[in-house]
């Protein structure tokens, strides 16, 4: 089995959060303000450099504003499934 890292899935998971900040208007900079944390951490964890655990996964969501649950939920519908 590959590392998660590197799958289409954790992509698919990234691309949601990366979504989330961007609906919610923030840019990296206000993100990363708001996890105590840099810009370039944010920047790296939304392109996959840096892996986020579920703690980090978390806070990402507080910080935009968006419902962990609600994130992981849509993350785990399987494409085509009706919402």
């Amino acid at each position: 089995m590959s590392k998660s890292l590197f799958t289409k899935e954790y992509a698919a998971f990234l691309d949601l959060l990366k979504a989330a900040r961007r609906r919610s208007g923030l840019s990296q900079m206000e993100v990363a303000q708001r996890l105590g944390e840099t810009q370039s951490f944010v920047s790296k964890c939304e392109r996959g450099e840096r892996r986020l655990d579920v703690v980090e996964a978390r806070a990402f969501c507080k910080a935009v504003g968006v419902s962990f649950v609600g994130l992981i939920a849509e993350f785990d519908r399987e494409p085509g499934d009706e919402a």
